[in-house]
């Protein structure tokens, strides 16, 4: 069955989406990249059975808001507004929106996060290690640390009582789990997860070769939420795809 989506930002992101989606047989019917071309293209966009947006923090918000008015059901994979995110998911959740939003539509990414929960868990019970992150990405990428890196970081917080907060640096305080970010030249993505002691160092790593992985799971969720209400994220799609085969 044919897709047609809108294109909400339509940068290195938004393009890779427009190949995936087309490779699929799949319809961009509008590609909105600016507030002049939300104006002139805003009666066009009802007709999208769903909404992908990779735009920008300052944009995305506002495209969030537009969708919602139109009763579109969204893919949100732009980063950068985590403070606003429970806001979001009350409006979605409380007037009876689609939405679904993930830092990371990777598939080996998500698959990364468990992996990532998991060791922490493990490690909670071993004080003797110390964990520090990296994150490096391309020099156009406007937030910092990344928002893949930010739930990363959540996760291991969550799992390993020592830990109460992040700080986008290394650092010193043992109650503080270090982010190192590192804008450099046209990297796609590496995320880094490292446990150290005195006696080894214990690493996970996901490297991505490009954005053809975001763009694939970004179609995968638009085909996903085109028909449900509700806020959702990659976690949600994985769970119910792994019952349902």
């Amino acid at each position: 069955m044919s897709l047609k989506i809108a294109l909400l930002g339509y940068g290195k992101m938004g393009k890779e989406v427009e190949r995936t989606a087309l490779q699929h047989g799949f319809e961009i019917i509008v590609k909105i990249d600016t507030p002049e071309e939300w104006a002139k293209h805003y009666g066009e966009v009802p007709l999208a059975d769903v909404a992908i947006d990779f735009s920008t923090p300052d944009a995305v918000l506002h495209n969030i808001d537009r969708c919602f008015d139109l009763n579109i059901p969204l893919v949100v994979g732009t980063t950068g507004w985590y403070e606003h995110l429970e806001e979001v998911k009350s409006r979605c959740i409380s007037e009876g929106k689609s939405m679904i939003y993930a830092p990371n539509f990777s598939i080996g990414m998500n698959i990364f996060f468990e992996m990532n929960k998991h060791l922490a868990k493990l490690m909670n019970h071993h004080s003797e290690y110390d964990v520090w992150m990296e994150e490096i990405h391309h020099i156009h990428k406007l937030d910092a640390p990344s928002g893949t890196a930010i739930t990363l970081a959540n996760d291991i917080i969550s799992n390993i009582s020592r830990k109460q907060k992040w700080n986008n640096m290394l650092s010193d305080q043992s109650d503080e789990l270090g982010i190192r970010s590192v804008r450099q030249e046209e990297v796609p993505g590496i995320h880094t997860v490292t446990y150290e002691s005195d006696a080894d160092t214990i690493e996970i790593k996901h490297t991505a070769k490009g954005r053809k992985g975001l763009a694939q799971g970004a179609i995968v969720a638009a085909e996903w939420i085109k028909d449900k209400k509700g806020f959702f994220t990659m976690k949600d799609l994985l769970k119910q795809k792994m019952t349902s085969e």
